[in-house]
């Protein structure tokens, strides 16, 4: 097994304006997370002018996620074998452009698809955006770089919402996508400025296009399932049939990856445990907050009443806490090590899913911020050190793939929460409603008890990834 140590402070003195290729990625990454923010923050909205229910709205979110987590591994891959900058400057092209059209769709299925276009965009940006960071800068400033990176994509989450909130209030959810543009321009001018070539060390490698398509095969139909759980229910032939599919097609990934010259994945990376532990934990913790992130909006619009500008300012209490406190915890994981830093996290993460549970049909705006508040402290303290974990763990020559990876696992923990505890929620919501019921109809208590057995299931999730890092940490010590 080969023998992967954290690579070289290569970085060191080569890129002298590593602050501004630092911030041509932020820029380009607060773009396309102000557009996933955005986006949660209208689904009421848009299920209301779209004339849809909640099955059909979640892909507007889950097409883009479910594109991230089939591209993303191909983008890393891709990146290491032609150049970084050429496919990150090529994702931000086509995420722009995209934009524009989602902003113009005619109808809820146009949207669903122009989103899944623009995600192939943002995977190339995503994919390779923690690599380039990787690679410019040296190791002992490496966790703090990375921290900032974080901290810019939380300040962009924090500003979706809110900036959200303000568009639908004045305007129409069409410029909640037409936003992008300026920020895209912007975001391209700095990288074709700064970002240097970083020209590729796998020029003689081949890219994988039988595992490319049954990731995305089985990641589709695992998506497709937990929708026809919602609609027809868990045994119904539909539902089973894309569940087979799903398992098929992932086992068939797994073989071809042991086989084939040049893998998507290189598995023998996962043999690291270093890498393995905290892409497992990372990916749990996504899972939990993704469900949530979508549910929530629905719970203060039809609960407690608020309006889309007060659901979007309350929406942004988790990335505003997650950018002040991402970039405190990368270079406070540099000092004491990423470990101990990444188990406060989840500890804060199990506490701050028990206080949501604690939610009720009479709760107040200040009850559900300081419920929100241990979840952003808890994502905010954990995901920097566990990044910078994953990439340290990495070899030099596939820091593409090792970026992809952490970013697949983030985005495919989202859309596997989005499927699966939808699925969950809206099961438990048709029980406490006593039939087959939209979340637009159920009565407030409903929607209260359905939540509260959600964050129980998230508390579950968040439990797991602290036993497996604190595993990793008792074998370490052995």
């Amino acid at each position: 097994m080969a023998n992967f140590q954290p690579h070289p402070d290569a970085a060191q003195d080569l890129y002298p304006h590593k602050w501004w290729i630092l911030a041509a990625i932020g820029v380009s990454l607060f773009m396309s997370s102000i557009d996933g923010t955005i986006v949660n923050v209208a689904l009421p909205t848009l299920t209301r002018s779209l004339a849809t229910d909640f099955a059909t709205i979640q892909w507007v979110v889950l097409s883009y996620l479910l594109g991230l987590a089939v591209l993303m591994l191909g983008m890393g891959r891709l990146g290491d074998m032609i150049g970084k900058k050429r496919v990150f400057s090529f994702g931000l092209v086509i995420f722009v452009l995209s934009s524009m059209l989602c902003g113009l769709a005619p109808g809820v299925y146009w949207l669903i698809g122009f989103r899944f276009l623009q995600s192939i965009g943002a995977g190339m940006m995503m994919a390779l955006g923690v690599a380039i960071v990787t690679e410019t800068w040296p190791a002992r400033e490496r966790g703090m770089a990375i921290g900032i990176s974080g901290g810019i994509i939380s300040l962009g989450i924090a500003a979706g919402p809110a900036l959200g909130g303000v568009i639908l209030h004045n305007l129409n959810w069409r410029w909640i996508f037409f936003v992008n543009v300026p920020i895209g321009v912007v975001a391209f001018v700095l990288v074709r400025q700064f970002i240097p070539a970083l020209a590729p060390r796998q020029m003689n490698e081949r890219f994988d296009f039988a595992g490319a398509f049954l990731v995305g095969l089985g990641l589709l139909a695992l998506s497709l399932s937990m929708t026809f759980v919602q609609r027809y229910g868990l045994a119904s032939p539909q539902a089973l049939g894309l569940f087979g599919l799903s398992a098929l097609s992932l086992i068939a990934f797994v073989w071809v990856e042991r086989r084939v010259q040049f893998p998507m994945i290189d598995l023998a990376l996962l043999a690291n445990p270093e890498m393995s532990s905290g892409l497992l934990a990372g990916f749990l913790t996504f899972v939990s907050i993704a469900a949530v992130v979508l549910i929530l909006p629905f719970y203060l619009e039809l609960v407690m009443g608020l309006d889309q500008q007060e659901v979007g300012m309350l929406m942004a209490v988790v990335p505003i806490v997650l950018g002040i406190l991402g970039p405190l915890s990368g270079t406070l994981s540099d000092r004491v090590g990423t470990r101990p830093v990444s188990i406060v996290g989840l500890i804060l993460l199990v506490a701050g899913y028990f206080t949501l549970s604690r939610l009720t049909t009479h709760s107040q705006p200040l009850d559900f911020v300081l419920a929100l508040l241990p979840v952003g402290m808890g994502m905010g303290i954990f995901q920097t050190p566990n990044n910078t974990s994953v990439m340290n763990a990495s070899p030099h020559s596939r820091l593409g793939i090792a970026s992809g990876m952490l970013s697949m696992s983030r985005t495919l923990g989202q859309s596997t929460g989005i499927a699966l505890l939808s699925a969950y929620f809206a099961v438990r919501l048709n029980v406490y409603a006593g039939s087959v019921i939209d979340i637009n109809a159920a009565q407030p208590v409903a929607i209260v008890s359905a939540m509260r057995d959600q964050f129980y299931v998230t508390m579950l999730l968040i439990a797991v990834g602290l036993v497996v890092i604190l595993g990793q940490g008792w074998r370490e010590r052995r």
